[in-house]
Formats: C-alpha cells, sequence, structure tokens
C-alpha cells in the first residue's frame, strides 16, 4: 500500500504530455507542526505532555526523522488506577520505558497499518496489529481513536488505551496478567504481596 501524507494512491502512473498524474483519495494540507508541537497544543494530550517533559522526550520528538507516535489521550491515562499511574510518573526509566513502547521507528499511516504486522517500538518491544471489524487492533484492543494526524517528522495516532510494557510493571502486575496468578494470591493472602510491588 502507497500512500501519499496518509492519503491512499489509487492510481498511478497517468502519463500526460506535460507530466505524469497519481490519483489519491484524500486533499493534501499542509504541514507545519513537529510531533512535539501537535502534543504541545492539542488539549487532549495534557497528560502525555507532562509525561513527555518528566521524562526529556521533546528534543527526539521535535527532531528530524519519520517516526508514529501512538499518543494515550487524557482519556487513556485516566484508565489505569491512580496508584499504577503515581508509580510510573514517579520512576523516570519506567515512565521512559512507557514512552518509547508508544513510538514506532518509522512514520505509518494507518492505510498501510495491516493486520497480521508486527511493528517494533523505540524500545525494542513489538506491537502486534489486528482487526475487529473494520476496525485495527494493537495488541488485540481497538484502541486508535483519531489517526493521520500529520507532522513534519511522521504520523500521530491518537489512542484511548495505554500500552503498558512489561519492563514498565511490577511483578505484582505481570504476575496477575499471566498464568501464577494464583500464585500472586496466594502471596497477597500471606502478607508478602509489598515484596511483588
Amino acid at each position: 500500500i502507497v500512500t501519499v501524507n496518509c492519503a491512499r494512491l489509487l492510481k498511478a502512473d497517468h502519463h500526460a504530455t506535460n507530466g505524469v498524474v497519481h490519483v489519491i483519495d484524500k486533499v493534501i494540507a499542509t504541514t507545519t507542526n513537529t510531533i512535539q508541537q501537535i502534543v504541545e497544543t492539542e488539549d487532549s494530550l495534557e497528560t502525555l505532555r507532562a509525561a513527555v517533559a518528566a521524562s526529556d522526550l521533546n528534543s527526539l520528538l521535535e527532531s528530524e526523522g519519520q517516526y508514529t507516535l501512538l499518543a494515550p489521550t487524557n482519556e487513556a491515562f485516566e484508565k489505569i488506577p491512580r496508584e499504577t499511574l503515581n508509580r510510573i510518573l514517579g520512576d523516570p526509566e519506567a515512565l521512559r520505558d512507557l514512552l518509547n513502547h508508544h513510538i514506532l521507528k518509522s512514520a505509518m499511516c494507518a492505510e498501510a497499518i495491516i493486520a497480521g504486522l508486527t511493528m517494533e517500538t523505540l524500545e525494542g518491544t513489538t506491537l502486534d496489529v489486528g482487526c475487529s471489524g473494520e476496525e485495527l487492533t494493537l495488541n488485540g484492543k481497538p484502541i486508535i481513536a483519531n489517526k493521520d494526524v500529520l507532522a513534519t517528522n511522521g504520523v500521530v495516532h491518537f489512542v484511548n488505551e495505554l500500552l503498558i510494557p512489561d519492563s514498565a510493571k511490577t511483578l505484582f502486575e505481570l504476575a496477575q496478567e499471566s498464568e501464577v496468578s494464583k500464585s500472586t494470591e496466594f502471596f497477597r493472602q500471606a502478607g508478602l504481596s509489598s515484596h511483588l510491588t
């Protein structure tokens, strides 16, 4: 799939006497903002803006290159328990891992993201792309709320759920999501859960 500023190329190579025409499915608007400037000006990314500033990722998101930011909205941050959010925001290493897990190494327009694809993040982790009906899913969840916001150094997709990598989770959180969840309950009953958190 070929895209031009996230417009899909429908028909290519119509030769004319004075050049060539390619037919696309959208009007291409002028793009002037970097990814960082989009984060700074969008009201629904207020929490993300604070997180980016706290982890010193500003310079990356305004640098030259081609990135994809899966930008968690304020709603996405509000969905996770307050205790978990405060822990991650207070841990610079976990916060950086969390944000890098939302940044892809190349610009990926929604049209070019195909079900079955595995995308590598800046953190070195992967996100699995699938579909639910006509909606794209990431790690099994249809979370893309607003797609293809173009920047001079890539593209932003707004997501309404936080994608938390294993490296930003406590042992307790990891165990609860795995096949040792029953063992975790025994730790809790024995009053030892603090060691896992």
